[in-house]
């Protein structure tokens, strides 16, 4: 059930323990629950000697992660976190951590993620006052943030494309293995949801030697209690697998993957055609060259399809998870979202 409670207890300092190593280490809380849905607005470190004050008059940043993984990629461990370099800036930052699909969520629909992903923005929105905010959202999680923009431009001054995918005929491997000649995805979640094992087993398939490789190459920094300690937290991660809602995941891959109706501007949500030439915000698109999930002519295609006249490709070094959270993260990726955001949330929101 949804509640319309403003606040709730959250962690003291922001820090879960999974199999071991700390991860979501930013102080948070949760000021909206939705289903198995939870909203976070994040909180500055006590005594972090890095943050900034809180920049008056700019307008707040929603990050929207995957629903394929857990949220926390976006604040695996301090020094490897978007959403810790954002509040260390200064931003005020929340996040739509999507939950952990129940048994029931597989008939949660495409459309119904469009209306939870609107019931946070609207959230936000409310909760700060400003009537339009910045979002970013990460892998399949942009791809969703990107339907929602065109279809509401209303309420997003800024949108943020981390490595996700729009033109689908350029899915590289992924692509492939969910081709419709092979794959029914109808077929595979007849029984319910997807399960972790069975989405985690695709991913392994894409690159079965990776299995090996990131142990032998642990073994070369067995000795960097840096390394170990990064290493052990994308583990931890990687290995947080969850369901996929069947009915939505049988949409996506058929819609998306299959027929590549999004960049045609054949793809409905709730009856409402979805064009990408709606969106005229400013677009960020930012893309890895060593992404095997989201190839750069996936993620790039987004600011083919816009009607921005602001718009950019950002690419930096990395595969998919490495840029966001690797070692040169911090260096590269992080400063960029803060200088693009500092410059485009300052001025005042636009009348709607």
């Amino acid at each position: 059930m949804m509640s319309g409670s403003t606040s709730f207890a959250g962690p003291e300092n922001g820090t879960t323990r999974t199999g071991g190593a700390a991860v979501a280490s930013t102080p948070r809380d949760v000021i909206f629950r939705d289903g198995t849905a939870q909203l976070y607005r994040f909180r500055t470190r006590p005594g972090d000697p890095l943050a900034q004050p809180k920049r008056e008059g700019a307008l707040p940043i929603l990050l929207v992660p995957s629903m394929i993984n857990r949220w926390y990629v976006l604040d695996l461990r301090p020094g490897a976190s978007v959403a810790e370099a954002l509040v260390r800036a200064g931003f005020d930052v929340y996040c739509l951590d999507w939950g952990i699909p129940e048994d029931e969520d597989r008939y949660l629909t495409w459309d119904l993620l469009q209306e939870r992903l609107g019931r946070a923005v609207r959230r936000v929105v409310r909760h700060t006052g400003f009537p339009q905010i910045g979002v970013l959202g990460y892998c399949m999680g942009a791809t969703l943030t990107g339907i929602y923009t065109a279809l509401h431009p209303e309420h997003v001054r800024t949108f943020v494309n981390l490595a996700g995918p729009f033109d689908f005929s350029e899915a590289g491997l992924l692509g492939t293995m969910v081709d419709s000649r092979w794959f029914d995805p109808a077929a595979l979640t007849a029984p319910g949801n997807l399960s972790p094992t069975q989405m985690q087993s695709g991913f392994v398939a894409l690159r079965p030697s990776s299995q090996i490789g990131k142990w032998i190459g642990l073994m070369d920094k067995a000795f960097d209690a840096s390394a170990r300690e990064s290493f052990e937290a994308l583990e931890t991660w990687a290995g947080d697998n969850i369901p996929f809602p069947a009915s939505a995941y049988v949409t996506y891959i058929t819609e998306l993957y299959q027929q590549n109706l999004l960049v045609q501007g054949k793809h409905y949500v709730k009856g409402e055609r979805v064009d990408l030439g709606a969106i005229t915000c400013p677009v960020l698109t930012v893309a890895t060259d060593r992404d095997t999930i989201c190839p750069l002519p996936a993620a790039s295609a987004l600011n083919n399809g816009v009607s921005s006249s602001d718009k950019e490709l950002f690419v930096v070094p990395g595969g998919h998870v490495g840029a966001v959270i690797g070692s040169k993260a911090s260096k590269v990726l992080y400063p960029k979202l803060v200088q693009w955001f500092g410059r485009q949330l300052a001025a005042p929101a636009l009348s709607t």
